[in-house]
């Protein structure tokens, strides 16, 4: 009997960073379990950390650049984005045939060669959406003049529309694209989880607050894409208000993005010893890492509001610790958060180290919005979301091959 077949269209793969290639890898290996023949095209050349049974077809091109996570934050020019595009696509065609075509948003505007793929293949086609192009561009600080604007923001929706199925990453984004002319009944809410290698590590013997010498001192961490997207300055004031009052809290400011410097130069110039910058800390690393906080923070732009959703909620719940978050009350962030940490506007730096006081006087608070947020996080892990993602892409799939219309996209809850 053949196994079914899908292709992954994405320009980052292990060993590459990125959450996206992260995101396609653990799914590819799930689903190549259950009996899936599994591709991936992603950009590049050299070798590909593959899971069991997943084949990975390099484009050959210039390797992705290390360090990001969303593509518009990435060191490449709008050029080298449409090159990316361009071999991705043309390496994807030139494949066997799959039964699914799965396209994703790094490069953005990927989902504008999803259609092509799928027709060459004649396989059923499926976006993944992890960001919403191009309407995140302006956020990220990339701006183009009007008309070319809506001329692409045209293009990106028809595209969308001639896709089967359009996968959500959360509630939010998927009323976005909704409201952006992509029929309700072809989008399906699928949720990012955690990476499967964070977990709870026990903080009195935690090697990583055994290394910088956290001590019994309460630790608050940001950790992640300090990027355009990600404002920090009602960070950088809790931190100078929480120097003054509370200066045995430890803050640390974990990652890489465009924000970075310029965050330096701050901590720098206003003396703030209570905070340590440190860089992006490696796979294997992060479950001492993150779990070296007793409190996580997370911090999203408001007009990014169904464009994105931040993983760091989601890692952070998955290390069994409480989260604030400076963002949008309708983000999905905002939702996940219920009973396992606190939202805050995003330029609330008051309020925030009134909140980081609270958490820090409150161990049996913190404890109990952990255990909150560990339940949370083991709701939905990657074997849960492969299941539903193998259980749609088999659906259309299966429809196409008796010829019939597309079932409409599954509606899948929240974790």
């Amino acid at each position: 009997m053949r196994h079914p077949s899908i292709l992954f269209v994405n320009r980052v793969f292990p060993p590459d960073k990125g959450a996206t290639g992260r995101c396609v890898s653990d799914l590819a290996q799930r689903m190549a379990a259950i009996g899936w023949r599994v591709t991936v095209v992603a950009d590049g050349a050299g070798p590909s950390a593959a899971p069991p049974g997943v084949t990975v077809r390099r484009t050959g091109g210039e390797r992705p650049p290390d360090g990001v996570e969303t593509p518009g934050e990435a060191r490449l020019t709008t050029r080298g984005y449409l090159a990316a595009a361009a071999r991705l696509i043309l390496r994807a065609v030139r494949l066997p045939r799959h039964d699914v075509v799965v396209t994703m948003t790094d490069p953005p505007l990927l989902a504008c060669g999803g259609p092509l793929i799928a027709a060459r293949h004649g396989a059923a086609s499926i976006h993944w959406s992890q960001d919403v192009f191009p309407a995140l561009l302006p956020v990220l600080g990339i701006r183009f003049p009007e008309p070319l604007m809506r001329m692409v923001e045209r293009t990106s929706v028809q595209a969308l529309r001639r896709h089967d199925a359009v996968v959500a990453i959360g509630r939010c984004m998927a009323g976005r694209l909704a409201a952006a002319g992509v029929p309700c009944e072809r989008i399906t809410v699928l949720p990012n989880w955690p990476d499967p290698r964070i977990r709870p590590v026990p903080r009195a013997n935690n090697p990583f607050r055994l290394e910088h010498g956290l001590g019994d001192r309460f630790t608050v961490a940001y950790s992640g894409n300090i990027g355009l997207a990600h404002p920090m300055d009602a960070v950088l004031d809790a931190a100078t208000f929480l120097a003054a009052s509370d200066p045995a809290i430890a803050i640390l400011l974990i990652g890489e993005g465009r924000r970075r410097d310029a965050m330096a130069e701050v901590v720098e110039r206003r003396g703030l010893t209570n905070v340590r910058l440190l860089p992006l800390q490696p796979p294997d690393r992060l479950a001492e890492s993150l779990s070296a906080a007793d409190l996580h923070l997370a911090t999203m732009d408001p007009r990014a509001e169904g464009l994105l959703v931040p993983c760091k909620v989601a890692s952070a719940l998955a290390t069994g610790r409480p989260c604030l978050f400076l963002g949008p009350a309708g983000s999905e962030a905002a939702t996940l958060l219920e009973g396992c940490g606190h939202r805050l506007a995003p330029d609330d730096g008051a309020g925030l180290a009134a909140a980081i006081r609270r958490y820090a006087g409150d161990p049996v608070l913190c404890a109990a919005q952990g255990a909150r947020a560990l339940s949370v996080a083991s709701a939905w892990d990657a074997t849960a979301a492969a299941r539903r993602f193998a259980a749609l892409a088999d659906g259309l799939r299966r429809t196409r091959l008796r010829g019939g219309a597309i079932l409409p996209g599954r509606r899948l809850p929240h974790a």
